[in-house]
């Protein structure tokens, strides 16, 4: 398994833990759909995802990976930033997923910002109940991805700690800034 790929199924492994069916979920940034199908089969048929990209190639493919898996019908498709996740979203979430960077295969210079990041994060665990999780894959990589990455574990380290637990996972025996994974659990 590539570097790349571990923190991609860690952050599953803890969206694992959370009670999805029925509810309602968060792809905040759609990208290639992965997550979106992820999410769409946890919350069942009664459940719904809402997939945001500021992309529409991005919604695109990830409509095409969920009309291959029979799921589209499960997702809300936005095109708009994550930080505007308030406006799209009614009650409680389960859990959300970020998968911050670029598009894989799109343009470079098209990427996640940090204080977009940490505005949506900030929307989503206020609507996240108790039990749910979050999971951010950030990538320091590329142009802007530190500044980013250093915004999210700012952020997360002020947390209430009586009201959520942050854990943030770094690879320490990888070359070229391999991604990271930080996870939020609301606990009331």
């Amino acid at each position: 398994m590539a570097a790349v790929e571990k923190p991609l199924m860690a952050a599953r492994t803890h969206i694992l833990r959370c009670s999805l069916e029925g509810g309602l979920a968060v792809d905040a940034t759609a990208g290639n759909g992965h997550d979106t199908v992820f999410l769409a089969r946890l919350v069942g048929e009664r459940g719904q995802v809402i997939a945001f990209d500021i992309q529409q190639a991005a919604l695109d493919q990830t409509r095409k990976q969920l009309a291959a898996a029979g799921l589209e019908e499960r997702v809300r498709f936005v095109l708009n930033s994550h930080e505007h996740a308030e406006a799209y979203i009614q009650g409680s979430i389960s859990a959300a997923m970020f998968n911050l960077g670029y598009l894989p295969g799109g343009d470079h210079h098209l990427t996640t910002l940090p204080e977009t990041t940490v505005k949506a994060l900030a929307v989503l665990l206020e609507k996240l109940q108790p039990g749910g999780i979050v999971t951010l894959v950030v990538y320091a990589g590329h142009a802007g991805g530190y500044e980013e990455k250093e915004a999210v574990l700012d952020f997360c380290s002020r947390l209430d700690q009586q009201r959520y637990t942050a854990l943030h996972y770094q690879m320490i025996n990888q070359a070229n800034l391999p991604p990271s994974l930080v996870v939020i659990e609301r606990h009331f």
